[in-house]
């Protein structure tokens, strides 16, 4: 019998969760502008885009003086990713007076399955205003994903009981989530509350890579809405094709973020969704757009 994940860990557990994800954002150089990055399975076929995505963002920001933070990042899902070791070429684009350019390409086994190019910025001061935060109840009054999984035990198969859940140093709570597997037609939107389960370094740089790696999650779920369709749904077939994120305020990711998603087009057997990132009070710190291959086999 495959054995349960305890969805409420204690302390120490818990800090060893936040440690192994930490850990998963460290590269190891391997020569000049080039890194090596090591994976983890969370039950997806392929490698989680999301770890690909922060990663490289990791790989972009250590060719990068530390008083410019990354603003905005552009990227493309290639390949499906192996459960293996990735290896990042960083390419030194442009280093402007306030602006540094980076591309970045991740490769296994000598294949590209991922590109990105990202932007880096001095601190400067200028305009300043944002949308308000919707209304959102709050995050502990929703289960969390994890919980919503144990509760369907054995109304799920054994390979598929767990499969898809994001690293366990992140808590998820999808407000209002739809039944996994009997979902019905519902708006193309999304509310989901996410922070890691136990406290972080203060580098600016392991928050915004596990905003990065976090902000894969479930953000195509909003173009399935409509349609009464889950991850879980028969003959249902989805992979994200591209990511964009930007970057507005800091935030501390071991904090309550409330992940606002829409998705106003899907055709072409392709999903567009859009995301907001908020803290509990109330400021906007990142945005994000993923377009996504959405496709239902016929009977």
């Amino acid at each position: 019998m495959t054995p349960k994940p305890n969805p409420t860990p204690d302390a120490a557990t818990a800090a060893r969760h936040v440690a192994d994800l930490v850990a998963l954002m460290q590269l190891a150089p391997t020569g000049e502008d080039r890194y090596r990055g090591q994976s983890e399975n969370i039950g997806t076929p392929a490698v989680f885009g999301g770890q690909v995505l922060a990663q490289s963002l990791v790989a972009a920001s250590l060719t990068v003086p530390a008083d410019r933070a990354v603003h905005s990042m552009h990227a493309y899902f290639l390949l499906p990713g192996q459960h293996a070791p990735i290896d990042y070429t960083v390419h030194r684009a442009r280093d402007g007076r306030s602006f540094t350019t980076r591309h970045v390409i991740a490769r296994q086994e000598g294949r590209e399955i991922f590109e990105m190019a990202a932007s880096f910025q001095t601190r400067d001061e200028g305009i300043d205003h944002q949308d308000a935060m919707p209304a959102a109840p709050d995050p502990l009054a929703q289960p969390s994903e994890l919980e919503r999984r144990i509760a369907l035990g054995e109304r799920v198969p054994a390979a598929y009981r767990f499969r898809g859940l994001i690293s366990p140093g992140l808590e998820v709570r999808v407000v209002d989530a739809p039944d996994l597997l009997s979902p019905q037609p519902s708006p193309p939107r999304s509310l989901i509350w996410m922070r890691a389960i136990a406290p972080l370094p203060d580098d600016p740089l392991v928050h915004r890579a596990l905003l990065a790696y976090a902000s894969d999650n479930g953000l195509l779920r909003a173009a399935m809405n409509p349609h009464g369709l889950t991850f879980f749904s028969n003959k249902l077939r989805v992979a994200s094709l591209d990511h964009a994120m930007w970057f507005h305020r800091d935030f501390r990711m071991d904090q309550w973020l409330l992940y606002v998603i829409d998705s106003p087009s899907a055709g072409g057997a392709r999903g567009l969704c859009r995301g907001s990132i908020f803290t509990q009070d109330g400021r906007l710190v990142a945005s994000t757009a993923q377009e996504g291959m959405i496709r239902v086999k016929e009977d």
